[in-house]
């Protein structure tokens, strides 16, 4: 691939376009808002000059509402030898496409599994994909070609192919994506009247589970109109365990002891299935999930600590696998939680209190 179109320079558009780019390829970019292109040019994305000819690969980075009008315009104007989109939904702009009788040999819908809280060209990095999974959704009708842009494609960004169908697509990410934002907005919203004194006590579980909830409102109602159903489903299905979570809970209040005892065991499956449920998220790299261990060390919160904490477990010569934060409420001050593999955090222990850090038991 040498040169690419580039249509949609928002968040995912914009970093495919700096991962091409940063790999030789001039890209050209295209948007509704020209202002929004000639920021994505600014930060080395590309140009927003016309290409003069077709280009090797079209890649569209539209809301998924509008994924089949802006193919089905590129495709009529012969902008590229390829086309694909990126959307977050893969099932519903095929079909609209089919129905306006295009070939779709040139076409090949994507999805990258990657994204940030924020929006935009400005919020893009040229490795937002690294590591990550790349749905390729290719039928019988997918020309060769295309689908070796495309991977081409997802090469550049340095990302993991993965081949699936279109609507399974859809209902996995239903399952891992769009019905968790939703449970992340349902109990971020308990918050927005709490009381200040509760909302201080916040720690990072909370964090957590809410993170996601800081997502743009306006693009997460084009994806979830793209793929009510499944959604619908998953909700369903998650509020009749809530329901039975309730009941259970009531029956923890009651003087009843079978009736107490009853209650503890539909706590207890719920936990037990949640568990389950947990372990089977893929570690890091995408690969079986490791149990760790955590060396805590408190940090007072000042420039170039998190630094020095790194270079001493270097020192020590311990890899950190994960590395989480938690800061204290009210204070300067917060515990770094270091995740290493369990041979190594005996050893990490003694080395960060050698160099003067706290380690907390």
């Amino acid at each position: 691939m040498r040169t690419a179109l580039v249509i949609g320079t928002g968040l995912i558009g914009t970093s495919a376009a700096l991962a091409l780019a940063q790999r030789g390829v001039v890209v050209h970019l295209a948007d509704h808002d020209p202002g929004q292109a000639r920021t994505a040019a600014a930060l080395g994305a590309g140009t927003d000059e016309e290409p003069t000819g077709p280009v090797d690969l079209a890649v569209i980075a539209a809301p998924p509402a509008h994924v089949a009008a802006v193919v089905a315009d590129a495709m009529r104007r012969g902008v590229a030898r390829g086309y694909l989109d990126v959307a977050s939904v893969k099932g519903g702009p095929r079909r609209e496409l089919q129905a306006l009788g295009l070939d779709l040999s040139a076409y090949i819908g994507t999805h990258p599994m990657s994204g940030r809280e924020k929006s935009g060209p400005l919020a893009a990095t040229g490795d937002l994909f690294e590591g990550r999974p790349w749905v390729l959704t290719p039928t019988r009708d997918t020309d060769t070609e295309v689908l070796n842009l495309a991977l081409e494609l997802v090469s550049h960004c340095r990302a993991v192919p993965v081949v699936m169908d279109a609507d399974a697509h859809d209902r996995a990410v239903a399952l891992v994506s769009h019905m968790p934002h939703l449970v992340s907005s349902l109990v971020a919203a308990r918050l927005e009247h709490a009381e200040e004194a509760a909302v201080r006590l916040c720690g990072q579980g909370i964090r957590d589970v809410t993170r996601i909830a800081a997502s743009d409102p306006g693009m997460w109602i084009d994806i979830l109109s793209a793929n009510p159903g499944p959604v619908a489903d998953l909700l369903t299905d998650v509020a009749a365990d809530l329901q039975e979570t309730v009941g259970a809970l009531r029956s923890l209040q009651s003087s009843d002891d079978a009736e107490r005892r009853e209650g503890a065991g539909g706590i207890e499956d719920v936990l037990r299935r949640g568990n389950a449920g947990q372990v089977r998220v893929p570690g890091k790299h995408g690969a079986a999930p490791r149990v760790y261990e955590v060396v805590a060390v408190l940090i007072d919160d000042q420039p170039g600590q998190l630094a020095r904490i790194f270079a001493d477990a270097g020192q020590a010569g311990v890899n950190i696998e994960d590395v989480r934060i938690e800061h204290a409420t009210g204070q300067q001050a917060g515990l770094v939680q270091l995740m290493v593999e369990p041979k190594s955090a005996a050893v990490l222990s003694s080395a960060l209190r050698d160099r003067g850090w706290a380690i907390r038991q």
